[in-house]
């Protein structure tokens, strides 16, 4: 068994005692490898071992390593998907909507217009989170909660988007119950543009919340997908993709 599989197969037992401990199915949790900074031979590895949704944050690092992996003989000739889970600048817009399957950090109509009108002819809508700054901070990424329903209601009007959820990346909090309080805020977020009656949600089923150190205070409050790096692929050195 390798590293990575042995990984892989202690955070899945996370998630399951997780999903155990607040009476959820463990088929309500989805586990999303965060494959930053690792390069195409350690994804291919991590698929050898069952995995496949992938998560990354450098646009241009992904696309490359996308490009990789699809040219690799992966076991049965799966399709894999990518998911973009780092901030989207509008000079990076095509290149998310031409290579990935999700784009989890969408927290301004412009960026989701651009998405929309350069999704390419025949490929699929472009799966996407709202991303909702559960901690109020001024400096930090995503909507704020309460403006999160007006950039749904916009969301679900462009032709090649599908909205699916909500995603928050909330600051490191001290304990479980502390963990448990902030992913509560991002559920609420949730559950109140699902009880919205607004039409186009009838994919909204995505509540991405909760990494290595809080998937299982995620997965309490709610969580229906984890993003896990380091817990799957061990300490990160930032730089060139590892080969």
């Amino acid at each position: 068994m390798t590293t990575i599989e042995n990984n892989l197969g202690q955070i899945h037992a996370r998630i399951a005692a997780a999903c155990a401990s607040a009476s959820r199915p463990v088929t309500s949790v989805q586990l999303l490898a965060v494959s930053k900074t690792f390069g195409a031979d350690t994804v291919r590895e991590a698929v050898l071992a069952g995995q496949r949704s992938f998560g990354e944050n450098y646009i241009q690092e992904a696309v490359e390593k996308i490009a990789a992996v699809r040219a690799m003989q992966l076991a049965g000739g799966e399709a894999l998907q990518w998911h973009c889970i780092g901030p989207i600048q509008s000079n990076k817009t095509r290149l998310v909507a031409e290579n990935f399957d999700w784009a989890q950090t969408v927290d301004r109509l412009k960026i989701a217009e651009r998405l929309s009108a350069q999704r390419p002819l025949g490929m699929a809508r472009l799966n996407v989170c709202i991303q909702v700054n559960v901690d109020g901070g001024a400096t930090k990424s995503g909507v704020m909660a309460e403006q999160a329903l007006e950039l749904a209601q916009a969301m679900v009007k462009l032709p090649n988007l599908q909205l699916r959820g909500i995603m928050s990346i909330p600051d490191d909090a001290p304990d479980f119950e502390a963990q448990c309080a902030v992913h509560k805020k991002a559920k609420a977020v949730f559950e109140s543009i699902k009880a919205s009656g607004l039409a186009g949600l009838e994919h909204f089923d995505t509540l991405s919340m909760g990494m290595t150190g809080d998937l299982d205070a995620a997965v309490a409050a709610g969580s229906t997908m984890v993003r896990v790096g380091s817990g799957i692929f061990g300490r990160r050195t930032y730089g060139t993709p590892t080969p």
